[in-house]
């Protein structure tokens, strides 16, 4: 069972239990602070990593365009990118401005490349592809060259090119590399991965993040799907309805969004269903402590 069958045949069960946590009128996903200013931020964006990097011509433009605006009418703005995306900057560019949303997009992407000109040639160039400047968040790639680019970064951010800044990094293995650069930089964001099946993040990185006052992007939430062929043919506990859970989706993203030093979780999709799916999961209360042990276990015992 596929993600598509699955999330219509529980929000089909869910309805009829009544439940059926749609949006109605102008409902939008709750939002969170970024630390270093007042502004509120959406808790759930859209990730890019390959699936927008499509042709010109390619059909699926016309699909990309209406996750696009699935994610701007159900208050959602964080739109995330890179250089490594191949033409993702391009499309998230052309696409939001053909739908005159880019103003309303909180957009960031990332300098991946060795050397301070180069960095520089690269960041201007992802700015023109997305069509805005200043670029919202500046993020240096998977700490490629990081003591080079974080003094560019630092000098753009000053004169009003950027408007935040900071890390990003996938893998477990480098958390004690990006705690060192928290700790020693002005860092706005951190972006690491954190999954309920993969949750090194919570021992140090996030209350890290938390004391540090540096706000946190969410990749990899799935587990690179992972976890939805974890649960493939599986139904959702009972009580998950109690959570305003009505998706394998919703259950991973919202056991993220349970850690309040979480800002925003970003899952990449082609699909405007499930961008919908994805944003419900802003919706309505958290599972509390209690809660995400149940669901824990609940996930162990599949």
């Amino acid at each position: 069972m596929k993600r598509r069958k699955a999330v219509k045949l529980i929000s089909a069960a869910t309805a009829s239990m009544g439940f059926g946590f749609n949006f109605v009128d102008d409902q939008k996903i709750m939002k969170r602070p970024i630390h270093s200013s007042s502004e509120q931020l959406p808790v759930i964006g859209l990730g890019t990593w390959q699936t927008f990097d499509v042709s010109v011509g390619s059909g699926e433009r016309d699909q990309l365009k209406q996750v696009l605006k699935e994610l701007k009418k159900y208050g959602g703005s964080v739109v995330d990118s890179s250089p490594m995306y191949g033409r993702s900057e391009n499309v998230v560019g052309n696409l939001s401005t053909e739908l005159g949303i880019v103003d309303q997009l909180f957009m960031a992407t990332k300098v991946w490349i060795n050397g301070k000109e180069s960095g520089i040639n690269q960041m201007n160039r992802s700015m023109k592809l997305m069509g805005k400047r200043p670029i919202d968040l500046m993020q240096i790639h998977n700490l490629l060259d990081w003591e080079t680019h974080i003094k560019t970064l630092k000098d753009w951010k000053a004169k009003g090119k950027i408007r935040y800044i900071g890390i990003t990094h996938y893998v477990n293995s480098v958390y004690r590399n990006m705690e060192h650069i928290m700790r020693n930089e002005p860092l706005d964001f951190i972006q690491l991965n954190y999954s309920i099946d993969s949750r090194e993040a919570e021992k140090r990185i996030l209350p890290l993040a938390k004391d540090l006052g540096i706000s946190v992007l969410i990749n990899r939430p799935y587990g690179g799907g992972s976890l939805f062929r974890k649960v493939k043919g599986k139904e959702l506990p009972g009580w998950a309805g109690e959570i305003q859970i009505e998706s394998w989706g919703q259950f991973f993203l919202k056991y993220l969004l349970s850690n309040e030093s979480v800002t925003c979780v970003i899952p990449g999709t082609s699909k405007p269903h499930h961008m919908i799916d994805n944003l419900k999961a802003g919706l309505g209360r958290l599972p509390t402590e209690l809660e995400k042990t149940k669901m824990l276990n609940y996930l162990n015992k599949l």
